[in-house]
């Protein structure tokens, strides 16, 4: 986040009207009256949350068929330098064979991404999300896993074998490792796969919970909160 954004969000304590009030005075500073990509932006809270998520689908059926929308990319960048408009927030594995804008063929401005190795909600990915949210507007926040991750095979490996990894890893490991014990009470057959899936529920799940700004929008129906799982092979995207 940019050192001008920062000064706007307000510091712990302060109340939830004041961050959306420093969202409003940052809107105004940065002249919010672009839109963010030709013919799919739109000023901000004029999409629902499940408006946004069948715009997603939508994207990510035409990737999975190679049928993306053709896109001039220097479209829009005058406007795009004025402001933003991100019609969903995506937490996403920092993975580089899983791209969002490419997955759900959408173009620069649409998405407000957030990524960390095993797409897991820590706290400057969740003040992330709030900006995105209350600032910004999204309506929507789709936590995006993948199959094969490397961070959750890592963390199984742990769990099961005792492994010590090096560096700042054994955080990561201990963010993931409550996903894995919640799969391994099922007793799956692929381990791997059933870790996947928890660890994006468990993420949505703390997502919706988030106070005092995520579960207020979720309690008042503006915010729409979804898992997915990426499918490396096909590049289609699935629900959980």
């Amino acid at each position: 986040m940019c050192e001008r954004c920062v000064s706007n969000v307000p510091q712990a304590g302060l109340s939830r009207r004041s961050f959306l009030a420093a969202g409003a005075g940052l809107a105004l500073a940065t002249g919010a009256t672009g839109f963010a990509s030709p013919g799919l932006a739109q000023t901000a809270g004029a999409v629902t949350g499940d408006e946004a998520l069948k715009r997603l689908i939508a994207g990510n059926a035409r990737y999975a068929a190679n049928k993306p929308r053709q896109r001039d990319f220097s479209a829009g960048r005058a406007a795009r330098a004025r402001s933003q408009h991100p019609f969903a927030s995506i937490v996403s594995c920092a993975d580089s064979r899983v791209a969002p804008e490419l997955a759900f063929d959408q173009g620069a401005g649409d998405l407000f991404v957030v990524r960390v190795a095993g797409n897991f909600v820590n706290e400057d990915g969740l003040a992330s999300l709030e900006f995105g949210v209350a600032v910004l507007q999204s309506p929507l926040i789709m936590v995006l896993g993948h199959t094969r991750c490397g961070a959750i095979s890592s963390t199984i490996d742990v769990v099961k074998n005792g492994t010590q990894l090096p560096g700042h890893l054994p955080a990561l490991v201990n963010a993931i490792r409550p996903a894995v014990a919640e799969a391994q009470k099922a007793v799956p057959g692929d381990l791997l796969a059933a870790a996947t899936e928890a660890n994006v529920r468990l993420n949505v799940e703390r997502l919706k919970t988030a106070g005092p700004i995520l579960a207020q929008r979720v309690a008042e129906k503006k915010l729409t909160i979804v898992g997915g799982v990426y499918e490396l092979a096909t590049g289609k995207v699935r629900l959980v």
